[in-house]
């Protein structure tokens, strides 16, 4: 059965353009104003060009006149809005290549000028130095035709240029100059040098800081001199009772520095407030200075204020007193964060802007004498707040990266992976210089937004590119896909290993099918579906990662935990029967939103296939170093924390979908133990559950106890285990685990 076309309204883009009006409207930070401008803009074209017809939300070619290959400019959801990512106004180095070939300054002339033998040459020249980005894929186009005709594929190049050519008034096809080479081999970084230098470069100096130091630097130490001054008043413990000789020409001299204290120093207002101790004493001594006796009122604060700063911290000049002004001496001392930022920032500033660093070492010493002029005193440690910042631009291979606890999650994991897979990908092409072109176009191409499409559709490939399709041929096969298989297995274990409790995020899940193609291996990777968007329907490989589970799982603890019958489903091999099939899992909810029953049937499907765990045990074959047991128990740490948040949140249902995701990562793991390694599990998983809040253990007991009951031989769709439950994410109709 077909399934009917459905389109997407005008609601969420209307929305997100009324969220961004506000922001831009009355924000109090300028530059979220900016960006907030910025996106009121685009969401603006996005619904213009869907009323005028010329942004079809939901196409693989969502701009009209623009085929699939054009990168477009993407929103929040994936709407396009209607403009091209590599078109807009020119940029600088676009103008000083126009300024420096002599040619106006339009895109069609610059198309032009990189085709003369003057522009070919600079073209050779970027080919074999390799210093120059490609941000978007389009910017590789002028490139790949350089190298087939120094190949002499003239018929390749013509063809190139013939498919490009219609777009070269509006599109950028040529690369960005950069001041290196991009390092080569399997490291990655998660910054480059320049984007870490901009960020510690915005660094600004902390107003509540700077007004907690000058507090303390200035305003408490003129304090105690108040409070001093007033103690040699003190008879029979009342203050102003006596006035030694010269108390007040004293005092008048106290009185003249806080006004130059108070001109100069004009961060800290505490001392202006009629009711704080400072103020209450400069208020008395203004009156006695000045001859006036003081009225009760005035005598019992100034009594009460004396009274409470030596309660609190003791006599001026006490032991007690000393070390509390040292200890805040010493925090006022430390070098302020934007000091240390631009030492920073002069450090960085000789380096290519457009990598990461091979050791973060010599830029994370501490301050010299030299550099002291900063602000920042010699000597002074960086502190980690920006080391971790420093830290992003480190080249390391992946696994260095994770575990220095520089990669924090699964999705920033994902956000590095493509610079991995690209080198991989690209050792396919003998050629030194098409290789690194090719790398080159890999990661611009993974940093495409992905598009909001319908009815099953699929996103652009890289083979589509048209300069990638011109030189597929020049692909070797003699390695036989190993570079990428041994690839696929250690991305495959460090994404277990270093995130066992959160499932594989789609951008991983498109860098894991793409190594698997390389390695000529057929594995039906599954993406996590929108249930906002769901329409019923799986594509056919659903149903085959389904089968590629039952090999991995029938028999086992996770079958009978989920209540899956998996010789049966072996014999799912129609799409509409696997989602019907995923739909009586779910059940029929009488009321409730529909986007969370689209959520329970998404969730039987994760369920049913897995969501890539089976995937990653077979065919591909990972074997995490420390165990499935290991996997199990560090899993069951991402379950307890995500239980730990539902209490008291306002909008728990994210963290319990996530806890059940876990949770099936736990099952998952330990269906691939033994016997005894799966009751050890199960006890000290257990003991973990204890040591939590009452609010976890209590929200945990049905989910252990459905664990023990399936592990004895029980299950838990009859009556036999009341107190037990089957932990999922999705509730159409309120879900038991929020109480």
């Amino acid at each position: 059965m077909v399934p009917p076309e459905v389109r997407v309204g005008a609601g969420y883009p209307s929305r997100q353009l009324a969220k961004a009006f506000t922001t831009a409207s009355g924000h109090e930070d300028p530059e979220t104003r900016r960006r907030a401008e910025e996106r009121v803009r685009r969401w603006e074209r996005v619904l213009t060009g869907m009323a005028d017809g010329t942004v079809t939300v939901g196409s693989r070619t969502p701009v009209a006149g623009f085929p699939a290959w054009v990168t477009p400019e993407v929103v929040r959801g994936g709407f396009a809005t209607g403009a091209a990512a590599a078109g807009g106004p020119l940029l600088p180095h676009e103008v000083e290549t126009a300024r420096r070939a002599g040619v106006p300054a339009d895109r069609y002339a610059l198309f032009r000028h990189h085709l003369t033998d003057a522009g070919l040459t600079e073209l050779y020249a970027l080919l074999d130095g390799g210093a120059y980005d490609v941000t978007l894929p389009e910017e590789a186009a002028l490139l790949t035709v350089a190298w087939l005709l120094r190949a002499g594929d003239r018929l390749a190049a013509l063809t190139l240029l013939e498919t490009i050519h219609p777009f070269a008034d509006r599109l950028r096809f040529a690369p960005r100059p950069a001041a290196a080479r991009p390092p080569g081999g399997a490291v990655v970084h998660r910054e480059t040098v320049g984007e870490v230098r901009d960020t510690l470069d915005g660094r600004r100096p902390n107003h509540a800081v700077a007004t907690m130091n000058e507090a303390l630097t200035v305003w408490n130490p003129f304090a105690d001199e108040l409070l001093t001054h007033w103690l040699e008043t003190v008879e029979a413990g009342r203050v102003g009772s006596t006035e030694p000789d010269g108390w007040r020409e004293r005092g008048a001299a106290l009185l003249a520095r806080y006004r130059d204290l108070a001109a100069v120093h004009t961060l800290c207002t505490k001392h202006r407030r009629p009711k704080e101790n400072l103020a209450i004493l400069r208020a008395a001594l203004e009156e006695r200075v000045a001859g006036r006796g003081l009225d009760p009122r005035r005598r019992g604060l100034l009594q009460h204020a004396v009274d409470s700063m030596v309660r609190r911290r003791g006599v001026p000049g006490s032991a007690e007193h000393v070390a509390l002004r040292t200890a805040q001496a010493v925090n006022a001392s430390r070098p302020a964060l934007h000091a240390l930022a631009q030492v920073l920032v002069a450090r960085l500033a000789d380096l290519p802007p457009d990598t990461g660093l091979p050791s973060v070492d010599e830029v994370l010493r501490p301050v010299t004498e030299k550099e002291s002029r900063t602000g920042a005193p010699a000597g002074a440690e960086v502190p980690g707040a920006l080391r971790r910042i420093v830290e992003r631009a480190l080249s390391a291979p992946i696994a260095t990266l994770v575990e220095r606890g520089l990669v924090p999650s699964a999705e920033v994991l994902a956000e590095l992976v493509p610079q991995l897979v690209a080198v991989t990908t690209a050792e396919a092409y003998e050629d030194t210089a098409l290789r690194t072109l090719m790398t080159a176009v890999y990661r611009a191409f993974r940093n495409r937004r992905s598009l909001l499409l319908l009815n099953l559709r699929s996103q652009v490939r890289l083979e589509e590119l048209p300069w990638v399709r011109a030189v597929a041929r020049y692909r070797s096969t003699a390695t036989g896909g190993g570079p990428a298989r041994t690839a696929l297995v250690r991305l495959g274990e460090l994404a277990l290993q270093g995130f066992p409790g959160t499932i594989l995020p789609n951008p991983l899940i498109q860098e894991l099918s793409a190594l698997a193609r390389d390695a000529g291996l057929d594995v039906p990777f599954t993406e996590e579906l929108a249930a906002d968007i769901f329409m019923g329907t799986f594509s056919p490989k659903f149903g085959r990662a389904a089968r590629l589970a039952a090999d991995v799982l029938e028999g086992t603890l996770y079958e009978r935990y989920y209540g899956i019958d998996y010789a049966a489903v072996r014999g799912l091999t129609e799409p509409d029967r696997f989602a019907a099939v995923c739909r009586g899992r779910a059940g029929s909810p009488a009321e409730g939103s529909w986007v969370a029953a689209n959520g329970m049937v998404i969730e039987q499907a994760q369920i049913l296939t897995t969501h890539n765990l089976a995937a990653l045990v077979h065919p591909v074959g990972v074997d995490p170093a420390g165990g499935w047991a290991d996997l199990a128990r560090r899993a069951f740490t991402t379950v307890c924390r995500r239980v730990a948040q539902v209490e008291g949140n306002r909008r728990p249902l994210g963290m319990i979908k996530d806890a059940a995701y876990a949770w099936r990562q736990v099952v998952f793991f330990l269906s691939l133990c033994g016997l005894a390694d799966q009751i050890t599990v199960i006890a000290g998983i257990q003991e973990e559950a204890r040591r939590h809040p009452e609010h976890v253990v209590r929200r945990l007991a049905p989910v252990l106890a459905g664990l023990r009951h399936v592990l004895v031989g029980g299950r838990l769709d009859d009556d036999s285990a009341p107190n037990a439950r089957r932990l999922t994410g999705w509730s159409a109709n309120g879900h038991w685990m929020r109480t």
